[in-house]
């Protein structure tokens, strides 16, 4: 079944409007201008559309900054994970900005393409394949096994199986956010991900190679 078949927009035109800083109310200002003068520098992606609710943006630019700078997962282990949901709710604005930060943190070009064209996914690490496989559960069925859930808690803690969970869940928000109203990918992040036709992408498993 195609997108189509779901009825779903095609058009790349946002649903609602992504005010300009000078268009913004002072709630939403002030909330623009936090999170552009942190480090993510720029304000794009979701908060383009949160804005319209500066309450709830506030909140949302304080739990991402958290989610997205302060936890104990490894820079490429925490962009792995993010690209996993992009991939698996088709997320054009996550996989364009998260597939280029998780291949420069290290994750190879051949596993992000293996990912973005749902195959088998290969790694060579035991890591990458435990945070892989976690997210991948998570996602497509709501929980986790316990082998898996234990050797990322053995790996990282009861901190950082917590933080993993955290993240999954706040991609997944932002993913139904940018996805909803059809908010652009930013200018110079390249194009979104392959579209595979499916409403919800399948995951396949992974291994590490020998």
């Amino acid at each position: 079944m195609s997108r189509h078949d779901y009825g779903f927009p095609v058009s790349p035109a946002a649903r609602i409007e992504l005010p300009q800083p000078e268009d913004m109310t002072a709630e939403q200002r002030a909330v623009h201008d936090t999170v552009v003068s942190g480090p993510r520098g720029r304000m794009v992606g979701p908060l383009r559309a949160v804005i319209h609710s500066p309450e709830l943006a506030d909140k949302w630019q304080q739990l991402g900054a958290l989610i997205r700078y302060r936890t104990v997962l490894p820079e490429a282990l925490k962009e792995l994970a993010i690209v996993v949901c992009g991939r698996r709710w088709n997320s054009d604005v996550e996989w364009a900005v998260h597939s280029r930060i998780a291949k420069a943190a290290g994750i190879s070009a051949a596993a992000l393409e293996q990912i973005e064209n749902a195959q088998p996914v290969q790694f060579s690490g035991q890591p990458e394949h435990e945070i892989y496989e976690f997210t991948r559960f998570l996602l497509q069925h709501g929980q986790v096994p316990d082998d898996i859930y234990a050797a990322v808690r053995q790996r990282w803690g009861d901190r950082g199986v917590v933080e993993l969970t955290g993240i999954v869940g706040y991609y997944t928000m932002v993913a139904m956010m940018v996805n909803t109203h059809l908010v652009p990918v930013p200018e110079g992040e390249g194009s979104g991900i392959r579209p595979l036709g499916a409403a919800l992408t399948e995951l396949p498993a992974s291994e590490v190679r020998a």
